[in-house]
């Protein structure tokens, strides 16, 4: 669970709540209800606390004693929440810091996040339904169900459904960005 994670990085750090929340600019009731596992963490919150504690994203999932083999189930995978919760990607592999496997579903219309962002990662998007518009560096890349697109991520982008139906689509991160 995130909020055991959180908490036992917390205290290897030696950080009160509040001292976390002043580091982050979280509140530290936000930070207290992830902890608990009373509400699920944004994905910005995610990068916010991983970055003070240096690590990836991933490594707020890691656990200790996590199997070497790893089955996603529906229904039973973390959710990560896009900026300003806009889309909720699901997080289909574990947290061991080496690559991420997100799915995510975008209605039409809706992108992951109001402005292109970059980190220093190499991603891969597939489409598995609908047609996807990955914005690069201010040009748009048309991605068709069945295609997949690799680009450099410290590269501004994001993603956007432009059609009439859902897209439903997967993006591996290698390594994951805090």
């Amino acid at each position: 669970m995130i909020g055991d994670q959180l908490r036992s990085l917390r205290a290897r750090r030696g950080l009160t709540l509040r001292e976390l929340a002043a580091e982050t600019g979280l509140s530290a009731t936000m930070l207290s209800q992830v902890e608990r596992g009373v509400t699920e963490p944004s994905l910005s919150t995610l990068r916010r606390l991983a970055g003070a504690f240096g690590e990836s994203v991933a490594a707020l999932f890691d656990d200790d004693s996590a199997p070497q083999v790893w089955l996603s189930r529906p229904g039973e995978r973390s959710l990560l929440r896009g900026p300003k919760g806009q889309i909720g990607y699901e997080r289909l592999t574990p947290g061991n810091g080496q690559l991420e496997v997100l799915r995510a579903v975008l209605e039409p219309g809706q992108a992951i996040s109001e402005e292109p962002w970059s980190h220093a990662s190499v991603e891969c998007v597939v489409v598995l339904a609908g047609a996807l518009t990955v914005q690069l560096d201010g040009r748009d890349h048309a991605v068709e169900a069945g295609e997949a697109l690799t680009f450099d991520s410290r590269v501004a982008h994001r993603y956007v459904n432009r059609g009439a139906e859902p897209t439903e689509f997967l993006v591996s991160v290698t390594p994951p960005s805090p």
